[in-house]
């Protein structure tokens, strides 16, 4: 794990070092809309997992 980070830690350092405005941009947008996807899909998946267990808990009384 600590290989890991350590790579990862490198690799981020890389990008902030580079001096290629536009590919640092398009990599701030990517993660941007990764996120906004991600934070999408866990508050829809939430709401189906509430229901899931309001229908075990109604059908158990």
């Amino acid at each position: 794990m600590p290989n890991f980070l350590l790579k990862l830690y490198v690799k981020s350092q890389n990008l902030l070092h580079v001096d290629e405005g536009q590919d640092l941009v398009e990599y701030a947008l990517l993660i941007c809309l990764i996120s906004l996807a991600a934070i999408t899909s866990a508050s829809t998946l939430a709401g189906a997992i509430v229901t899931v267990f309001t229908n075990i808990s109604t059908s158990l009384t």
